[in-house]
């Protein structure tokens, strides 16, 4: 574990750059658009603790084991919820023109408002707006015609697959 005072803050920056060309600066701009690029949620504005596993299409992150005996907190809910097929889940949009952004309607193409978006950029790797958002469970096919409101305006989104972006994580091997 490293402590680095205030004061010493600039100067570890700055000896950091001057390591190596391959250190650059990122802004947290660049953080959100590569984890949304991953399909993964910010606690707060993706998931919060009122979202269950099963709405976040976060059931990977529960084990088999504990899925079959059900002893995690909430896991008679969620495992009901799983079953039963009901509810919201978390999806992925590319929406047209207008980059989508938190707290914005998504709709139906009747214009019904079937759900929120959570979170929403330009994505720099596919160049086109993606965005994160609950909807209905009706609308969670991959290829699904749906809208998105920004500000006034109504642009046309379709549900797509998550990651936006696929992933290449290194994995260790054993």
């Amino acid at each position: 574990k490293a402590v680095v005072s205030t004061q010493s803050t600039g100067e570890l920056v700055e000896k950091l750059m001057a390591a190596s060309d391959d250190v650059k600066l990122a802004g947290l701009g660049a953080r959100d658009s590569l984890r949304l690029e991953a399909g993964l949620c910010l606690y707060g504005n993706d998931i919060d603790e009122t979202t269950t596993p099963v709405e976040g299409t976060l059931m990977w992150t529960v084990a088999k084991r504990r899925r079959a005996a059900r002893d995690f907190p909430g896991g008679e809910e969620v495992m009901r919820r799983f079953k039963a097929k009901e509810g919201r889940r978390r999806v992925g949009l590319i929406v047209e023109k207008a980059p989508a952004r938190p707290h914005y309607p998504i709709l139906n193409t009747a214009g019904d408002v079937v759900g929120e978006v959570t979170s929403g950029s330009p994505s720099p790797c596919t160049g086109k707006n993606i965005a994160m958002g609950y909807v209905d469970l009706e609308y969670t096919k991959n290829g699904t015609p749906l809208q998105v409101q920004v500000r006034k305006k109504i642009f046309p989104a379709t549900k797509v697959a998550m990651p936006f972006v696929p992933t290449q994580y290194y994995v260790e091997k054993k």
